[in-house]
């Protein structure tokens, strides 16, 4: 029952946050917050089975992943302008 033990959850949250890094652009992020999130319930004491703790990931991931959205996401059909150069002073 490695699904039952809190630090696996943690181990993975921090391994795909470090996925993350490696692939920018809010893909893993949010699995990450959720499995961290998972592993802290687990740690005090919610257990139960394997289908229930990856629907509790799973609906933590996506709530995260909504928030993450909201803060650093741009608006539909918002595009960047650059009136600048990197190079310019």
């Amino acid at each position: 029952m490695m699904w039952a033990v809190w630090w696996v959850w943690m181990v993975a949250g921090f391994a795909l946050g470090v996925l993350e890094v490696l692939a920018p652009g809010f893909i893993f992020l949010g699995f990450a917050i959720g499995a961290v999130a998972t592993g802290f319930l687990v740690a005090i004491g919610v257990t139960g089975s394997l289908p229930l703790l990856l629907l509790i990931f799973a609906v933590l991931s996506f709530v995260a992943w909504v928030i993450l959205k909201r803060a650093f996401g741009r608006a539909d059909g918002q595009v960047k302008l650059w009136d600048r150069d990197v190079n310019d002073n």
